[in-house]
């Protein structure tokens, strides 16, 4: 009985086997054959246009869009010089790198830019005060106050004269100038050829004159007045006593009516 077992038992395991050899051995299905003809390919009848490159067309790739390899730049002079400059202080100083020494020579240039900037500025500002804002921060700064908050606002209550000798005395022509011109204007106004307002110009003081030798000669007047002490420069001695003469004849004229 138990021989019976075992040979069942290696005829079961032999039976894959044999499966397996006889799947081996089977033939591979046939694909029939496809035959094609002459008539069955077809043939583009369509018309090819030959193109061809344009002339110098790689003029037109130099761009650095088109430059696909990286080239260092070509260093300078400036460059050559930041470079020494930074082995320099590498070495005085033991930087761990030329690299954190050239970072400290660009800050150290960009510190010396900004008060080069500043230094630039606080001249152009100096001069700028000494030439339109001397006569607030000049000499005799009190007079020179005085004369720009209240001298047109008091015409009538100011001794010209004792102003004008003052000015010349110190100098200051174009200063007295400008008094003869306010001078002017009082006695206008007191003799009634003008009505004084501190807030009209001198073409409103033109348009009430009636005389037209009065609106020559007064035409003439602004004229200096508004060369010399808006033009902002010093006029000398004899350009002054002709301004000064023809003030002079100017008073006369409307102080007798």
């Amino acid at each position: 009985m138990n021989k019976f077992v075992i040979i069942l038992y290696f005829l079961f395991c032999l039976s894959p086997l044999c499966a397996q050899d006889t799947l081996v051995e089977e033939d591979p299905p046939k694909i029939a054959s496809i035959k094609y003809t002459e008539k069955d390919i077809k043939v583009d009848s369509g018309a090819v246009e030959a193109r061809h490159f344009e002339k110098d067309f790689k003029k037109k790739y130099t761009d650095k869009d088109f430059v696909y390899e990286y080239k260092e730049p070509e260093k300078n002079w400036w460059d050559h010089f930041k470079h020494w400059l930074a082995r320099q202080i590498a070495n005085l100083f033991n930087f761990s790198s030329v690299k954190t020494s050239l970072d400290f020579v660009s800050f150290l240039f960009r510190i010396i830019a900004i008060l080069v900037v500043i230094t630039l500025i606080y001249f152009i500002v100096k001069a700028l005060i000494k030439r339109e804002g001397r006569w607030i921060f000049g000499k005799n700064a009190d007079k020179r106050a005085l004369f720009y908050s209240d001298a047109e606002k008091n015409i009538h209550l100011l001794d010209f004269e004792k102003l004008i000798k003052e000015s010349v005395e110190a100098g200051e022509k174009r200063i007295a100038v400008r008094y003869y011109y306010l001078w002017l204007l009082k006695v206008m106004a007191q003799h009634h050829y003008i009505e004084w307002d501190i807030e009209k110009t001198n073409s409103d003081y033109l348009y009430e004159l009636h005389n037209p030798a009065h609106k020559e000669e007064f035409t003439y007047l602004s004229y200096l007045y508004n060369y010399i002490w808006y033009g902002e420069f010093e006029i000398d001695d004899s350009t002054f006593r002709k301004t000064e003469n023809r003030f002079k004849k100017a008073l006369k004229t409307f102080g007798n009516g």
